[in-house]
């Protein structure tokens, strides 16, 4: 856990890094991804002696959710393919990228962050955390495709990944829940060495298996990747070649000893990997782009790996581990080797390139070996990898039916790589006859040739050194002494899969010459067939029925909204409560005389209401009844209620009022009697509904209410008396977070509706430094009443009001209950622990004190009483409550835990301290902010839109 905790930390740090140190931070990150390197080797070697290494933390555990990471000698291997491969492509980039180049420091900081996360997926053993860094690797995968933003083709092509692994995934995560039911443990290990069977078992394990295939692009979801890319070159290299397209094949790899019995699982995965397999082949020999050539033979290679560790068994599960790690070190160097050419030449098409060989005779080399070990040539990995896979398959296929299958496929997809390699060396280095030779746009350094070397110098190694990667690939596989299988040599005698790789490697190069002739004769396939066709059929007719929806439902009419959600809700509930068998036998209309007059006086206005001319008026009327429902709580005992309530609804109302200044003053038309008579009918059924709810929710109660333990819990648990805002900021904190991120949305939706470019207020400043030194020197001398100039500025920025918009009586009282509201806000914060308050109430306490300067001196005046930006105090109050829900983990103690200390003050009494106050102060950053906000968005810009257009009104008017 500590490696992947620093390469997160990293992950977190390559911007700035990268952004200081340009592409030589990419040596920095190389570093340290073979430092992971080393420390997984080093935790390999107790591993692959028979050890497995286990870490646990709880986390949720009442979601069966856990921090379990595993390694065993299956996760180490991807373990160091993963940091192995990351360190070499990391190396690549630091001559790859330019220092001046665009979303470079991005590109550090989601890499690392990818790799971060396919580290996780690898040693995840419970299968949500698994699942967790499944869709991070999804999300990294995104913005590393869709890395170069201008350009459309990388949009779309992340955007398409995106959808076809997400859904995967999703798939993915609906077949573990089902396992985790069935098996009854959340964790991998344990529901492989005792697997559950029955229906849901396999319908859970077909679910996981649409997630892998997705992930790995196999048939039919193989389209996503070729696309792709249009990614950079390290990406391609990494992730479409090392890291991500594997972890498909390692979920697979996990699966098939335990659930290969599964009905249909191995001929499920042979076909769809077999189809793979020739379909890519086959594209392959067609593309004239050497980067799709490539992109087109992983896809080839990804549909032999699932086709033979689909086969199930265990000895050819070995088979296609070897297969696999001999795919990741000569694809990888492939893709490097075209980013090169196209760095130094900017030509992709092998139809232009020509002598590109005799100028980088090093580059050529490493595209030999690589495409070498691709096509299964001796003395190189890949053809180890290819004569194990042959031979197991072989030895199996007496048991396994399916087994011959598989080897009829590979065998014939192999003639077909070895085509499109041969295809893809001529096309990429070979002078050819009447094309010029391929100038060089830009220099490359000889250094960039390391890694692809490196890549490939392993591809020898192992080929000729096999025998000790046997045991390391042995130990991740469960096998019998009776079901072993050979051990990996470059040489095993005069067999049958070495008659097959001479025949493949024959029969390939014949192959290249016609196919190369057919490529430019033949018309290309039809893209109605393909799958990135019916990708694009799907989505396009789901954008219709989108945008055919939307113009049905979404008119730009509130009335519209507004009776199609009452409708909804009239016709579910009332058929809900038609339906309730047992009424209350008694019910109480009226629990106090009190609750007469507030009633008719909130029924009386909600009538005028309705009869209402004017905008204003509707609103005021409307505001009787929130007040009236504050009177209710005040008279009830819920003295925190009423403030709330009291404070909402002015708040309310004030926003309401700045609203309507740019709506017409009269309502529109009247509507229609058939309109009047539908409205009526439709709040008719609302009221009787929603009382008929209440009723039957008031006298569905059967059980002690657990209302009435609150009071001693929040005493003992909270320390505070006040049991509504200990309930806010302790017992229920969880729901105040959530609801203070609503808040700052829809501040910043509010903003973003009202300003143009910024939301940062960019009126002129008026220092309060400035603002009393002239309000102090025109109060040393006597205003003359017979001057409005010289009349007296009660306001900071009562120099910037015209005198027809002015009010004394009005400024007065807001100079001096300024500060007195701003005291009680306060208080009410501190004190709301034990007595009537919160941050909450505070917080519109304060920002009616705002609201009086603003509505007082204008929008200067609000600019000079608080110079800082809205955003950054809603930022500050949402950081502060959550870091009061971090703090408390780093002592051992759940999110959101309270502790508190009584200072004894002598005479004065004790004063408590708790800190929830603080997660408080938070609640009261964020509404204060939040009003702060709508002032400056529908009443400071507002105001300056109106005046910008009273101004352009009279330069035409003067015209």
């Amino acid at each position: 856990m500590g490696a992947i905790l620093l390469l997160a930390f990293v992950s977190l740090i390559s911007h700035p890094l990268t952004k200081r140190l340009g592409r030589r931070a990419f040596l920095v990150l190389a570093a340290l991804m073979a430092g992971a390197f080393a420390v997984f080797i080093t935790l390999a070697i107790p591993v692959f002696a028979g050890n497995t290494l286990v870490e646990h933390v709880e986390w949720i555990p009442q979601l069966n959710m856990a921090l379990t990471l595993r390694l065993d000698p299956l996760s180490a291997l991807f373990s160091l393919l993963v940091t192995g491969a990351g360190a070499l492509v990391l190396l690549y980039c630091a001559n790859y990228f330019d220092d001046g180049e665009l979303g470079i420091p991005r590109f550090a900081g989601v890499f690392m962050g990818f790799a971060t996360s396919m580290l996780g997926l690898v040693v995840a053993d419970n299968v949500y955390l698994l699942f967790i860094f499944w869709e991070a690797t999804t999300v990294f995968s995104f913005l590393l495709i869709g890395h170069v933003t201008r350009l459309r083709t990388a949009n779309s092509a992340a955007l398409q990944a995106l959808m076809i692994t997400t859904l995967g995934g999703l798939a993915m995560l609906v077949g573990f829940v089902l396992l985790v039911q069935a098996g009854g443990t959340p964790l991998l290990s344990e529901i492989i060495a005792s697997p559950p069977e029955g229906t849901l078992v396999t319908v859970s394990v077909y679910l996981i298996l649409l997630g892998a295939i997705s992930k790995s692009a196999i048939f039919p979801f193989h389209f996503w990747l070729p696309g792709a890319m249009a990614a950079p070159t390290p990406v391609s290299a990494y992730l479409h070649a090392a890291a991500m397209v594997k972890a498909g094949v390692y979920l697979i790899a996990r699966m098939s000893e335990p659930f290969a019995d599964v009905p249909g699982y191995r001929w499920a995965l042979v076909i769809l990997g077999g189809i793979t397999m020739l379909v890519g082949g086959f594209r392959a020999l067609r593309q004239f782009d050497i980067k799709l050539i490539v992109a087109q033979g992983t896809v080839s290679q990804l549909g032999l790996l699932v086709m033979v560790i689909g086969v199930g068994d265990p000895r050819v599960t070995f088979a296609g581990l070897v297969l696999l790690f001999a795919h990741a070190v000569a694809k990888a160097p492939l893709f490097l080797t075209v980013g090169i050419i196209d760095y130094s030449t900017g030509v992709r098409d092998l139809r232009r390139l020509s002598g590109i060989g005799r100028r980088f005779p090093a580059l050529l080399g490493v595209a030999i070996v690589a495409s070498a070990s691709m096509a299964g040539v001796p003395p190189f990995f890949g053809f180890v990898a290819k004569e194990a896979a042959f031979a197991e398959l072989l030895e199996v296929g007496h048991e396994h039916p399916v087994a011959i299958v598989a080897l009829v496929v590979a065998v014939i997809g192999s003639v077909l790589t070895v085509a499109y390699m041969v295809r893809f060396l001529w096309g990429a280095f070979a002078s050819k006859p009447g094309v010029a030779d391929t100038p060089l746009e830009t220099q490359v350094a000889r250094s960039i040739v390391i890694a692809p070397a490196l890549f490939a110098a392993v591809a020898v190694f192992y080929g000729v050194a096999s025998p000790l990667l046997d045991p390391l690939v042995r130990a991740s596989v469960p096998l019998t002494p009776l079901g072993a299988p050979e051990h990996l040599s470059i040489w095993h005698g005069w067999t049958v899969p070495l008659l097959l790789s001479g025949v493949i490697l024959l029969l390939g190069v014949l192959l290249f010459f016609p196919a190369r002739r057919l490529a430019v004769t033949l018309p290309p396939p039809s893209e109605r067939l393909s799958g990135s066709h019916a990708y694009w059929v799907a989505t396009h007719m789901l954008d219709t029925i989108a945008v055919r929806f939307t113009s049905l439902t979404q008119r730009g009419s509130l009335p519209f909204y507004l009776a199609v959600i009452l409708s909804v809700m009239v016709v579910a509930l009332g058929g809900t409560v038609l339906s309730v068998q047992q009424w209350p036998e008694e019910i109480s209309f009226i629990s106090s005389p009190v609750d007469i007059p507030i009633a008719i006086v909130m029924i009386v206005a909600a009538l005028f209401a309705m009869r209402a001319r004017t905008r204003f008026q509707g609103g005021l009327l409307v505001g009787v009844t929130g007040y009236g429902m504050a009177t209710i709580f005040a008279l009830h005992g819920a003295p925190d209620l009423a403030l709330t309530q009291l404070l909402v609804e002015t708040v309310t109302l004030i926003a309401f009022v700045l609203v309507i200044r740019r709506l017409p003053a009269h309502m529109a038309q009247r509507p229609r009697r058939a309109t009047r008579v539908f409205r009526l009918a439709l709040g008719l059924g609302v009221g009787l509904v929603l009382g008929a709810v209440a009723v039957v929710s008031l006298g569905a109660r059967i059980a002690d209410p657990i209302s009435a333990a609150l009071p001693q819990l929040a005493v003992e648990g909270g320390h505070g008396y006040n049991v509504v805002n200990v309930m806010l900021v302790d017992i229920r904190a969880w729901d105040t977070m959530g609801e203070l991120s609503v808040v700052l949305a829809a501040a910043t939706g509010v903003a973003s509706l009202v300003f143009l470019n910024t939301r940062v207020d960019q009126s002129p400043h008026l220092s309060r430094r400035e603002a009393r030194n002239a309000t102090r020197a025109h109060l040393l001398r006597v205003a003359d009443p017979e001057d409005p100039a010289s009349r007296m500025n009660w306001l900071l920025a009562g120099n910037y009001l015209r005198p027809e918009r002015r009010s004394i009586i009005l400024e007065v009282v807001v100079r001096l209950v300024f500060h007195g509201l701003l005291i009680l806000s306060v208080f009410l914060l501190l004190s709301g622990h034990n007595l009537p308050g919160g941050g909450f109430a505070a917080g519109l306490v304060a920002g009616l004190a705002l609201v009086a300067r603003y509505l007082a001196g204008g929008r200067h005046e609000l600019r000079a009483t608080v110079s800082l930006d809205a955003g950054r105090i809603l930022g500050i109050g949402l950081a502060l409550a959550v870091s009061m829900a971090i703090v408390p983990l780093f002592f051992g103690q759940p999110a959101l835990s309270s502790s508190w200390v009584d200072l004894d003050l002598g005479p004065f009494g004790s004063l408590p301290l708790v800190t929830s106050t603080l997660f408080d102060i938070g609640v009261y950053l964020v509404v204060f902010g939040l009003v702060l906000d709508v002032l400056r968005s529908l009443g400071s810009e507002i105001d300056e839109h109106e005046e910008a257009d009273n101004a352009e009104f009279a330069e035409e008017a003067a015209r």
